[in-house]
């Protein structure tokens, strides 16, 4: 390390009451050449030191009853889904600490970075986030600096999961290594029940930084296993499960190419809607009962990161061979699919081949969603007792359709509400809330006997019991 370096990243190191010095250089990748409790974190100019840690320390435990969950495995994941963080597994208290690889400023101090969200997954356990819970940001721009780390810890860091309904046989596992591609693309493992295509159930675990992979919950079966990364190519795997049975599954790149999606939206009476994004979900992870899917990340219009701005073509680039189901307006933008006589737009399922590309017919019709105004008008809500939902009213319906869903996406409740006031709300009226629990009201508008204008948008409407 050159001298004038080495004394900041001494004085840095000092600051954060460390008692050695930092050491250099080191390798930032394999996390080699520091001492025991520091960290190899790149500087502006592509040199590397040893710093005090940048960690995410929180809890996993069972949302129901508090129980500490070990052996769940952790990643941080960025606004595209991609993996920040190699996987961590919690120990016997649920207690995790994630080391969270941060550039540092020539100073030595630690970048501001985009927020980050975690994802969890557990045998036994629904994956957090997934169906109507998301994962709210985290913020990392001020860690506190605790026994020589700088620690991230918060809230949004007690992870609680949703214990899922007892199996009469074991459930079963798969778990390998993703061969990672040059372009450092994060890659989605999507293990599918064999069997007619387009009716295949699949489930998912997203590969760290490392690689490393591990889909839990799987019923004894065969499976066919796919990785899907934009712009790169796997080779697919199978196993065959018995009930309670791990099976490893390893997967290479291959050669095939890629492929280009495009299409195009068209906005009616979009209302507060300006602009929309188009997303591509594997097929066979689509739960139809709340329009959701595990999403390659990347394989979005506009580029992931980016602010919705398509309102006319769209063009995904990279997609690799698969099946699909491509999504328009699913982020809160004010816009939803128009089902009604003047769209008929149906949820586009799409098959993609290797190197092929694949221009949708169909142009995407949006219409200005019904805009919820309690709960979970924004992002999820705490709710108390019976809840009240409101919303703006529509024009032109004849009555609306209320929809209760829980975090495992079953229905409970639903409920007709005729036309007719101007600050239109509903009491609850389902089965009584469990602690903790997500649910998502969805409204749709009706115009006798049953055409749908409209409806609330896929992310709203979400909120849980206290």
């Amino acid at each position: 390390m050159r001298p004038a370096r080495f004394l900041i990243a001494l004085l840095t190191f000092l600051a954060l009451g460390c008692d050695e010095p930092p050491t250099g250089p080191c390798d930032a990748l394999a996390q080699t050449g520091c001492g025991d409790g520091l960290a190899c974190e790149t500087l502006p100019d592509g040199a590397t030191a040893c710093f005090a840690p940048v960690v995410i320390e929180g809890r996993a435990f069972d949302l129901a009853t508090d129980t500490a969950l070990a052996e769940v495995r952790i990643v941080a994941l960025d606004v595209n889904g991609s993996p920040q963080s190699s996987v961590v597994r919690s120990t016997a208290d649920g207690r995790y600490r994630l080391a969270l690889p941060t550039p540092r400023a020539a100073d030595g101090a630690p970048l501001p970075r985009a927020a980050l969200t975690l994802r969890a997954d557990a045998a036994g356990y629904l994956t957090f986030p997934s169906g109507i819970r998301p994962a709210l940001p985290i913020d990392t721009a001020n860690p506190t600096l605790i026994d020589g780390r700088l620690v991230i810890s918060s809230p949004l860091t007690e992870l609680g999961l949703i214990a899922l309904a007892p199996s009469p046989t074991p459930r079963a596992a798969i778990r390998g290594h993703v061969a990672r591609a040059a372009s450092g693309a994060s890659v989605l493992v999507v293990a599918e029940t064999t069997g007619t295509p387009g009716a295949s159930r699949g489930a998912s675990a997203l590969a760290d930084r490392d690689g490393d992979y591990e889909i839990f919950n799987l019923a004894a079966g065969d499976y066919a296993v796919h990785a899907y990364a934009q712009g790169q190519s796997y080779a697919p795997g199978a196993a065959t499960l018995a009930a309670g049975e791990t099976k490893v599954v390893d997967l290479e790149l291959d050669a095939a190419p890629t492929a280009r999606v495009s299409g195009t939206v068209q906005l009616v009476n979009p209302g507060l809607g300006e602009a929309t994004s188009v997303i591509l979900v594997v097929e066979s992870t689509f739960d139809e009962n709340v329009a959701r899917g595990d999403a390659p990340p990347g394989l979005r219009a506009p580029e992931p990161g980016t602010l919705p701005s398509i309102t006319g073509g769209f063009t995904i680039e990279g997609v690799p061979a698969g099946r699909y189901v491509v999504l328009a307006a699913f982020e809160n933008d004010h816009l939803v699919r128009d089902a009604s006589s003047i769209g008929g737009t149906d949820i586009v399922h799409q098959e993609v081949l290797a190197g092929v590309d694949v221009t949708i017919d169909e142009s995407f019709k949006l219409t200005g969603a019904v805009e919820i105004l309690a709960p979970g008008a924004d992002g999820p809500e705490e709710v108390e007792g019976t809840p009240v939902f409101r919303w703006v009213d529509d024009s032109s319906e004849d009555r609306y359709d209320l929809v209760v869903h829980d975090a495992l996406g079953q229905t409970i409740w639903t409920h007709s509400e005729p036309s007719g006031n101007r600050d239109p709300m509903v009491s609850y009226g389902g089965p009584a809330l469990e602690s903790g629990m997500h649910y998502q009201l969805t409204i749709r508008s009706i115009k006798d006997p049953d055409e749908e204008l409209s409806r609330s948008e896929n992310l709203r409407g979400v909120f849980f019991a206290r």
